[in-house]
């Protein structure tokens, strides 16, 4: 779980602190829950500060994905060239 949040670190430039701790809360969520992904599952699994309208927040936030798959593409390779 720790080098799955350790990731969002990599697209801290593009994205703001808040749109993070909204992401970590809903990775979290869909990690823990089991059965259907919902909105509604993931805020009832997520711990305090994921509720079902910070999801929402987050959905409708406009979000650059291109860079930020950009970024996350980047720090697999930069890994993968470190471990050989």
């Amino acid at each position: 779980m720790t080098e799955i949040l350790a990731l969002l670190q990599n697209i801290e430039p593009v994205v703001s602190a808040t749109i993070l701790q909204q992401m970590s809360h809903v990775i979290y969520g869909m990690l823990i829950s089991n059965g259907r992904i919902t909105m509604l599952e993931i805020s009832r699994w997520t711990e305090k500060g994921g509720s079902y309208r910070t999801i929402q927040r987050l959905y409708h936030a406009p979000l650059l994905w291109l860079q930020i798959q950009w970024l996350f593409l980047l720090a697999s390779y930069k890994n993968q060239i470190m471990n050989t």
